[in-house]
């Protein structure tokens, strides 16, 4: 397979997105190690966890030197662990929407500043998971999508920066099926309505997340740095093409 022999670290690996990219590494070859601040509820098999305050820059630190103590080696960071609940900006003050960004762009950036010299190491690579939010108007989640368009911009340039040694891209995802999807989306109505906006016709699963994800850490992306890949099903039908009153199929 091709990730046999690799160490991979998936931050928020515990469910949804992050447990479908945990399970697409496995199924590669790789030797997981997911991290977050609480078990499990069901336990992503073959997988190691460890329980981790991204918040917490020692701790972050402690962790990866442990990760090369048990496996010999880092191959490659995904930074995963955010999400929001949904908050008009209206309805919190500036530290609230603060706690948004520190979980979704300061703890990548504390994340992959402690993995840097293991991944330097082995030639590896940091994948973000960022967002689409990042690039258009994201009410209800606006410091998210805040903090993804800067995961993106910090990516890009950790790519010049740390380049050659270690490679660094992102997925911008859209909509995903997660165990989660009843809160943004509603009951399957919702989401069956919500899936009929994306341009294929329904959400992402989190296993089709992991095999992007796995593409951007193997040899197959070797030449790939510095890269945003949508991952959004041809993105979400135009608005206004519904609005018009003209040009309308038949």
């Amino acid at each position: 397979m091709e990730l046999d022999g690799r160490v991979a670290v998936v931050t928020g690996g515990t469910r949804g997105v992050g447990a479908g990219i945990a399970r697409a590494f496995l199924r590669a070859g790789a030797t997981v190690v997911i991290c977050a601040r609480r078990r499990p509820e069901v336990p992503v098999p073959g997988a190691e966890f460890v329980p981790l305050d991204l918040r917490d820059a020692a701790a972050v630190g402690e962790f990866f030197d442990g990760v090369l103590s048990r496996h010999g080696r880092l191959d490659t960071l995904v930074n995963n662990a955010g999400g929001t609940p949904y908050r008009l900006l209206g309805e919190g003050d500036a530290a609230r929407h603060a706690r948004v960004i520190e979980l979704n762009l300061t703890a990548p950036l504390t994340a992959s500043l402690a993995a840097h010299e293991h991944l330097r190491a082995s030639r590896g690579s940091i994948v973000m998971i960022g967002s689409v939010s990042g690039g258009r108007p994201s009410p209800g989640t606006a410091a998210y999508g805040a903090a993804k368009a800067g995961l993106e911009s910090l990516a890009r340039s950790m790519a010049v920066e740390w380049a050659p040694e270690v490679r660094v891209n992102t997925l911008l995802l859209g909509m995903v099926r997660t165990e989660l999807s009843s809160l943004h989306y509603g009951d399957e109505e919702g989401i069956a309505a919500v899936g009929r906006t994306v341009a294929l016709g329904r959400l992402a699963e989190p296993s089709e997340i992991g095999d992007a994800a796995v593409f951007l850490a193997s040899d197959r992306a070797a030449y790939v740095s510095g890269a945003a890949l949508l991952v959004h099903g041809g993105g979400e039908r135009p608005a206004f093409l519904d609005a018009a009153t003209v040009n309308k199929e038949e």
